[in-house]
């Protein structure tokens, strides 16, 4: 199976791995870059994710293990990119490079599992993977 993460470039300090997609947007809100509709629009696109894609139980405290998720290729994983078209966009108006890594193997120890992603600690060094640019 093939999955895949969409970040920018920033490396997290948790983590120390490339920042995701959700925190990165989330670091224009916070920085107050959008404007007052987009922050409004970034609120409620927030709030369906939150409801639509579980959020794995790690987050409730402080995401102990340091992992990171990658969104698994299959009609759940997939559909949930594709509707990640706000947060795409507003990386390309403040243009905030969004990167997808690629991999055809589990990329570490996997800690949570969906329909949806997966959850991995200790990634794997010797990762063989595949970036492009998303925007």
């Amino acid at each position: 199976m093939k999955y895949y993460r969409v970040h920018s470039e920033d490396i997290a300090y948790l983590t120390q791995q490339p920042r995701g997609i959700f925190t990165a947007i989330y670091k224009l809100v916070e920085a107050k870059i959008l404007s007052e509709d987009e922050e409004k629009e970034y609120w409620r696109n927030r709030e369906y994710f939150e409801k639509e894609l579980p959020v794995p139980p790690f987050y409730e405290n402080g995401n102990p293990q340091n992992a990171i998720t990658w969104f698994k290729d299959t009609e759940d994983g997939n559909r949930i990119y594709q509707e990640l078209e706000f947060y795409r966009n507003m990386a390309s108006k403040y243009g905030l490079k969004l990167l997808m890594t690629e991999c055809e193997e589990i990329p570490g120890d996997i800690i949570y599992e969906d329909d949806y992603q997966i959850a991995v600690m200790n990634q794997k060094k010797d990762l063989k993977t595949r970036v492009t640019s998303v925007c």
